[in-house]
């Protein structure tokens, strides 16, 4: 269980800070809830307390665990994914879904180097502009440092 004031980072939302943990009405049933200041685009989440873990909610990671994940940029083969949109989307979808770090990197990698090889759809570009928003801003968070500096060291 997560604490008031704890940071989080919730999958495809990024990081958040949380505000309250309150009872309400949910359905006709009343749930103890989180609300989370999303850090992102400022909106503020209500997730149930009880599904919360099933929904990918998880501390943010470690700065030792920020260094691993630009070593894994570095040496990790980008893959090329589906040679069909869409199956290649659902796929990148449901790795940024899970929230795992590693998994955005290899979101990331693999849009770009798709990107090299010829312009990206306009939702391929979204998706691979929100992974780097959601997962820069966490390592920015983490190291306490500028986005810039995250996004050099990720070339």
């Amino acid at each position: 269980m997560f604490e008031v004031g704890d940071t989080v980072c919730y999958p495809l939302h990024g990081i958040g800070t949380i505000q309250s943990i309150e009872k309400t009405e949910v359905l006709g049933r009343i749930e103890t809830c989180y609300l989370i200041h999303l850090h992102n685009t400022r909106m503020t989440a209500m997730l149930p307390v009880e599904t919360a873990e099933s929904l990918g909610l998880r501390k943010t990671i470690t700065p030792k665990e920020c260094e691993k994940l630009f070593e894994y940029f570095k040496t990790a083969e980008p893959c090329i994914g589906n040679s069909n949109w869409n199956q290649r989307y659902r796929e990148n979808m449901d790795k940024l879904k899970t929230g795992d770090p590693k998994g955005i990197v290899d979101v990331i990698l693999c849009l770009g180097k798709r990107n090299t090889m010829r312009p990206l759809s306009s939702g391929e570009g979204k998706m691979l502009s929100n992974a780097k928003s959601i997962l820069f801003t966490e390592i920015a968070t983490v190291l306490n440092i500028g986005i810039d500096e995250v996004e050099t060291r990720f070339k």
